[in-house]
């Protein structure tokens, strides 16, 4: 190959310094190195990459259009020369973690600016996961970790450690027919009105929902936020995270109200792929296995 990461590096240099002598000494080469790098690249390609009239080094419209793409190639071979050294410090150059949406978005952030201190230079990649699709993520694999996940995991060569529960309740909108009810509400109360119902995100898994009742009118929605929303626009009913549900009940946005058959809790799980893991990943898992950590990760929760 005629054009070299070396050759392009003397590029960049002369063109940001201005002249050959300035980006020789930020290189710390003599000028006259210079100078032969660039003759012998412009003899090797058959094109002038600078303009030697004047006094200032100037880039010939060919010259702008090497240096403009050999940035990206110079930039690329930085950020590989990086990850190649972080993989040989132990750490992973990505992390992809999913959160369920049935816990609070907002304590894996705290636990990613903890993270930031490590200084690893590790990317974290965050998705969002419904119901079954946290295991799908585990499994396919798309992620390296799950945090939430509810329920029993299907087979796989993966391991898990129960995060603690999630307890529901049951919302209406304020004007719904069914926020004027005062004792518990039936089945054949509820069975009466739309259900909102949070889309199952598993791509290859069978899809996980809520329980529904036999013949009940539904609406799908892709995930437990907009599941909230639907149900303050008095669009259905159905249960949501307490966590979720009490700040919307508190400002008047929902109607908390008492059935005669609730949701039991839903027990969550973190869990990640059965092999060694990386130092970002071992970081994680170390902070996951702390109580406090997995209390406040689940909206405050016992």
């Amino acid at each position: 190959m005629r054009l070299t990461l070396d050759a392009l590096t003397v590029l960049d240099a002369i063109d940001r310094n201005g002249s050959f002598a300035a980006a020789a000494e930020e290189l710390h080469r003599v000028p006259s190195a210079m100078t032969y790098a660039v003759q012998k690249l412009e003899q090797d390609l058959g094109v002038s990459i600078f303009d030697r009239r004047g006094h200032r080094a100037k880039l010939t419209p060919v010259g702008q259009a090497l240096l403009r793409d050999g940035r990206h190639l110079l930039n690329a071979a930085m950020a590989l020369e990086q990850r190649v050294k972080r993989l040989a410090s132990g750490w992973e150059t990505e992390l992809r973690i999913a959160v369920s949406d049935l816990i609070p978005l907002a304590g894996v952030l705290a636990l990613v600016q903890g993270f930031d201190q490590q200084s690893a230079g590790t990317q974290i990649r965050l998705s969002r996961e419904v119901f079954g699709g946290n295991w799908d993520a585990l499994l396919e694999p798309r992620v390296d970790l799950v945090i939430g996940a509810p329920g029993d995991g299907p087979p796989g060569a993966y391991r898990t450690a129960r995060m603690g529960d999630i307890p529901f309740v049951f919302a209406v909108a304020p004007q719904h027919p069914l926020a004027r009810h005062s004792g518990p509400l039936s089945l054949e109360q509820v069975r009466a009105w739309r259900a909102v119902v949070a889309a199952d995100s598993s791509r290859r898994l069978p899809p996980r929902s809520s329980p529904l009742l036999a013949g009940q009118d539904i609406l799908t929605v892709p995930d437990m936020d907009a599941k909230l929303a639907a149900q303050q626009a008095g669009l259905g009913v159905g249960f949501l995270p307490r966590w979720l549900a009490l700040p919307a009940a508190e400002a008047g946005a929902l109607q908390l109200c008492q059935v005669e058959h609730p949701n039991p809790p839903a027990p969550v799980y973190y869990a990640w792929r059965e092999r060694r893991p990386g130092r970002a990943l071992a970081w994680f898992l170390a902070q996951l296995a702390l109580p406090d950590v997995c209390a406040r990760l689940l909206g405050g929760a016992p």
